[in-house]
Parts: C-alpha cells; sequence; structure tokens
C-alpha cells in the first residue's frame, strides 16, 4: 500500500478478487471500478434487467480490466445464494464481498411522523433487499472467506444511526445492518466484518432530491460538500485490503452532515 501523488491510497490487489453488489451505478460501481484499477478480479453484481450493469461491465473491459457480471437479487432466497456461488467459482477464490445493494423503496422522503404511508409492502421490500440480502450474501460468501481470511464491508447508512433518513423502515433496515455486521463480525473471525455509514451522496440513488434539500445538505455538512461516491470507495477498499486490526465497525462516512 502507498500514497500516489493525487493522496489516494494504492494497492497491489493483483492476485485478488472481490464481489460488489448492486455495483451496476453509484457506490458500488465506484468501489468496483476502484478495486479493479488496483489490479483485483471483480464481479460487478446487478439486477438481471438492469442494462446498467452489463454496461458497466463492458466499459470496464475496455480498460483492460478483470471484470465478471454476476447478475441476480440479493433480495430473492435462493437467486442471492446462487448468484454468490456462481461469481465466487468464476473468480476461482473471493477476498472481499462489498455487501452494498440496497433500496430505500420510495422516490420522496417520508417524514417519521407519516407512519400511515409506510406500507407492509414497502417493509418487505427494504427487509429483503436492504438486511436479509447482506446476510445472505455474508453466509454463502463464509466458506470462501474463510479459506482465504478475507473481509466482508457492507453499506448501512446514517439512518441507522442518528438521521431519519428516507422512511423510518429504511432506517430500521440500515439499523439492522450495522447489528448484524457486529456479530457476523464476532462469528465469522478471523474473517473481518465492518460497514461505512453513508450520509448524503451524489449517485443515482431513487430518491428525489430538491435543490433546496441538496444545497441544505451541503451548508449543513462541515466539509461543506456533498459526498461521492468515491469517497465511500476508498473507504470500502481500506476496510477491505488494509486496516488489519478493525472488525465489527461501521464508519461514518458524511463529510461531517451529522456533526
Amino acid at each position: 500500500m502507498n500514497l500516489s501523488a493525487t493522496n489516494k491510497l494504492r494497492y497491489d490487489l493483483s492476485g485478488k478478487a472481490a464481489l460488489v453488489t448492486g455495483a451496476a451505478s453509484g457506490i458500488g460501481l465506484a468501489t468496483a471500478t476502484m478495486l479493479a484499477r488496483n489490479g483485483c478480479a471483480v464481479a460487478i453484481n446487478h439486477l438481471a434487467n438492469d442494462p446498467r450493469g452489463e454496461e458497466a461491465v463492458a466499459n470496464l473491459r475496455q480498460e483492460g480490466l478483470n471484470v465478471i457480471s454476476a447478475p441476480g437479487n440479493v433480495g430473492v432466497a435462493g437467486e442471492c445464494e446462487q448468484m454468490v456461488e456462481d461469481a465466487c467459482r468464476k473468480l476461482g477464490r473471493l477476498d472481499l464481498l462489498v455487501n452494498n445493494a440496497g433500496t430505500p423503496g420510495v422516490k420522496e422522503v417520508v417524514p417519521p411522523a407519516r407512519i400511515d404511508l409506510i406500507t407492509e409492502e414497502l417493509w418487505e421490500i427494504l427487509l429483503q433487499v436492504n438486511l436479509v440480502g447482506v446476510f445472505r450474501c455474508s453466509k454463502a460468501a463464509a466458506p470462501w472467506l474463510k479459506e482465504s481470511e478475507g473481509a466482508i464491508v457492507s453499506t448501512a447508512s446514517i439512518a441507522g444511526l442518528h438521521s431519519a433518513g428516507s422512511s423510518l423502515a429504511y432506517g430500521a433496515t440500515k439499523a439492522g445492518v450495522i447489528s448484524l455486521t457486529k456479530n457476523l463480525a464476532r462469528g465469522l473471525a478471523p474473517v473481518r466484518v465492518n460497514a461505512i455509514a453513508p450520509g448524503a451522496v451524489n449517485s443515482s440513488w431513487q430518491i428525489e432530491w430538491t435543490p433546496e434539500a441538496r444545497q441544505h445538505s451541503i451548508e449543513k455538512a462541515t466539509l461543506k460538500r456533498r459526498c461521492e461516491p468515491e469517497d465511500l470507495a476508498e473507504v470500502i477498499v481500506f476496510l477491505g485490503f488494509g486496516a488489519s486490526m478493525v472488525t465489527g465497525q461501521t464508519i461514518v462516512v458524511d463529510g461531517g452532515l451529522t456533526l
């Protein structure tokens, strides 16, 4: 590991392999790209009907990077586990699982007082994708990661700590990811298991931000900007291939938004 002229962490990840879920865009794609450009073989998970996934794979292959497509829905039992197993077999090993796939389940923020808008259907989608999906992937990948003494990094949220988030149901699933991270770290050691908790991020997330809300998040952050997907990717890669004594932790990456 060394620091480049751009002050970004650089790794020699040749011979290493990673699976990144929800990697068709945003934080997942930024993470897969950073890993691949550092020499890692990367399986890019995406929904089978999302054309952005295959496009991302094609674009990275044009750079000469070692990436493969891993279509599948982490929110569907059986399909998720098969996706993980197929990806690991194609890669030949697994050193890092990035549990990034997630959904807010809504297009606009649901204030905590509007519990009438929190439906059974919303709960089911959020629980299956955001929480149970993390467990499914981790369980399926565990034998591979134990063999390599690898790592898991999951994407939680400041909504799981002390922010309202897109809805109270979303926040509850992300709080569950934080709890799950601690217990997986206990149960899977020496595999290291950590999480990141992003704040406001400039990405193709499904919540529609108004210009006013976007500007407010910038002004509220002590660093006076919103996170870019690459900011989160840098921390994920560090937790995956550096930070050898860090496990069971959730690292807030929000530019001081919650300070």
